[in-house]
């Protein structure tokens, strides 16, 4: 079951919750001051795969992306 990440509009906090896929966005009650202005934010993920190491060495970009890169330790070139 994936975690999300939301915010309270009210208490200015931030949590997670894990639910099924299908009730990503659906209400969610704050757990610190039960308000309801709650909003899901963006997540970002990690994922390994059995290719990681072979892309990430093969140039194809940062961080074996094949992409531009955003990140400030390496180089383009």
């Amino acid at each position: 079951m994936p975690l999300y990440e939301y915010h309270c509009e009210t208490c200015d906090r931030d949590f997670e919750k894990r639910r099924p896929i299908k009730e990503a966005d659906a209400a969610i009650q704050c757990p610190e001051c039960e308000g309801a202005q709650v909003t899901r934010k963006v997540s970002l993920f990690f994922a390994i795969t059995k290719n990681s190491s072979s892309a990430m060495s093969s140039g194809g970009g940062c961080c074996g992306g094949g992409g531009a890169c955003a990140c400030s330790g390496h180089s383009m070139n």
